[in-house]
């Protein structure tokens, strides 16, 4: 008994301290200040503006489907504002694409996976979401145009100040810039001096930046949005983590393997089911897609991989369970619909590109 104990404990160690290793100095600290910077500076305001059902299509759409980026929220913390939206005025298109890119177009979770689990399921991760994020905004709003058409002439106008300060474009962009460069600098197979020499210099010219072109308080603001991301979601992880390391001690990979084991269509519609089930806290996917059901092992295919990274994020039980209370019925069933019959047929072709 003791022995069993012992090796259970073991695994689930074993897999922290390779998580811990392999990927928390050079991908996630780098990716947790990108996602700081990403809620101080960018204002969600600036994006909720240009969601309503008068809104030129060709802005809407784009800006709900990538709305995630700036958000990094999961499938349950994207709920109240959502409700907000839908029921305050927005178009049941930009709303649902704003729903489904909310926790699916994760920046951090865009960056871990491509660390983790490989360059080219995060990149196609990251390209397929935004596409079906744009399918669902135009699917919606073609299957209830009458909703729209009632929201139109209820809505009142809500106006949206912007009091930041003022500063050329290029200074925001170059500290994005300056920040995606130390997290491609840090994830590079180079020898860890040349890395840290480059990290520094990137890191004081990030520096130079804030002391002359921003004030004090938004740089308080960025580290403060930097620890609160970090505080709610490092604990989960290294919880999670753990778990999934115990879980793959009775559930070897292989037990998934008859279901999740191939490119085939089915086994791209059972990773769209099981992500549209399964709880995950953000970027939880990801040691669960490598540890459980065996990705980083050649288990579980690259079809059913990508489809659960597509359907996990945006759809989960409690997520469906309070949407259900949100949405109109036929709303609430088009919607789970779209994301899992999109997901599984965007695994599926990814299945057979690679």
């Amino acid at each position: 008994m003791l022995d069993v104990l012992y090796a259970v404990l073991m695994s689930g160690l074993m897999n922290v301290y390779s998580y811990l290793s392999e990927h928390v100095l050079t991908c996630l600290i780098p990716a947790f200040f990108i996602a700081g910077a990403i809620s101080a500076f960018i204002k969600k305001e600036a994006i909720l503006k240009y969601l309503g059902p008068d809104v030129k299509k060709t802005i809407s759409y784009p800006i709900a489907s990538i709305s995630g980026a700036v958000l990094a929220v999961c499938s349950c913390t994207i709920l109240p504002m959502f409700a907000g939206l839908y029921k305050k005025g927005s178009g049941v298109g930009p709303a649902t694409a704003f729903l489904y890119s909310g926790p699916a177009i994760n920046i951090l979770a865009i960056v871990y996976t491509a660390n983790q689990l490989g360059f080219e399921l995060g990149l196609a991760r990251a390209v397929a979401a935004v596409g079906m994020a744009f399918v669902i905004a135009f699917v919606m709003s073609n299957l209830f145009k009458t909703h729209d058409e009632e929201t139109s002439k209820n809505n009142k106008n809500t106006s949206f100040s912007d009091n930041g300060p003022k500063r050329s474009k290029w200074v925001k962009l170059s500290v994005f810039i300056l920040l995606i460069a130390i997290l491609v600098t840090g994830t590079a197979g180079i020898s860890w001096a040349l890395k840290i020499g480059i990290i520094y210099l990137f890191s004081m010219a990030i520096a130079v930046i804030m002391i002359y072109y921003y004030e004090t308080h938004e740089v308080t603001e960025w580290g403060y949005e930097t620890w609160d991301l970090t505080k709610k979601i490092f604990p989960i992880l290294i919880v999670g983590t753990f778990i999934v390391g115990v879980i793959a001690y009775f559930l070897p990979p292989e037990t998934f393997k008859p279901y999740l084991g191939d490119n085939s269509l089915l086994s791209s519609f059972f990773g769209s089911i099981i992500g549209a089930i399964l709880y995950m806290p953000t970027l939880l996917e990801v040691p669960i897609i490598g540890t459980t059901f065996g990705y980083n092992s050649g288990v579980m295919g690259d079809a059913p991989a990508l489809s659960l990274l597509l359907a996990g994020p945006s759809l989960s039980l409690p997520n469906m369970i309070v949407l259900f209370r949100i949405m109109k019925f036929k709303h609430w069933v088009a919607y789970i619909a779209i994301v899992v019959v999109l997901s599984t047929l965007m695994g599926f072709t990814y299945g057979m590109i690679v």
